[in-house]
């Protein structure tokens, strides 16, 4: 299988089963459609922010049907001026390269500096997928088990109306 073995070990620690759909690399929604298709889960985009200072940073975890521009984020989330987190931040927060965005890259995130976001919206979701941290695969587990995940990390979390 195709991911970080973390990833594995964990949900295995957690004892939370997961569908595996193995894929060439998928670093964008678009591409990763493709290889979704049959499956009964609702698809996940995840985008990593830093706030201007560059102290704070964000997970925003929504339905990869929505298309919300950096501004529209800014105003939901209230947390002042936002931009993409860089390539550095992202392997610094939570081991990841540009594509691989997921929350399973929570897992390296020891400082719990990133805050999480969550489509409320995806409270509807019986199933939910992400990448186990290299976008060659997509995870696909039941969202009451993705919640006992977020709660393992120890980040912090909330959910967040997004139209």
């Amino acid at each position: 299988m195709n991911g970080d073995p973390k990833v594995f070990q964990t949900l295995k620690e957690l004892n939370i089963d997961f569908e595996y759909i193995g894929h060439p690399p998928a670093p964008t929604i678009e591409i990763a459609k493709q290889y979704w298709k049959g499956h009964d889960a609702q698809h996940c985009k995840n985008l990593f922010f830093r706030n201007h200072k560059g102290n704070r940073h964000y997970l925003v975890i929504l339905d990869c049907e929505q298309n919300l521009a950096i501004h529209d984020i800014e105003k939901r989330l209230k947390q002042g001026k936002l931009s993409f987190a860089s390539e550095k931040r992202m392997q610094q927060y939570l081991g990841l390269m540009p594509g691989s965005v997921s929350p399973f890259g929570l897992l390296y995130d020891t400082t719990k500096n990133v805050h999480v976001f969550i489509d409320i919206n995806l409270r509807k979701a019986v199933r939910i997928s992400f990448h186990p941290n290299l976008n060659t695969a997509s995870l696909i587990i039941s969202f009451s088990d993705f919640l006992r995940y977020m709660e393992f990390t120890g980040n912090s979390f909330e959910f967040l109306e997004i139209y």
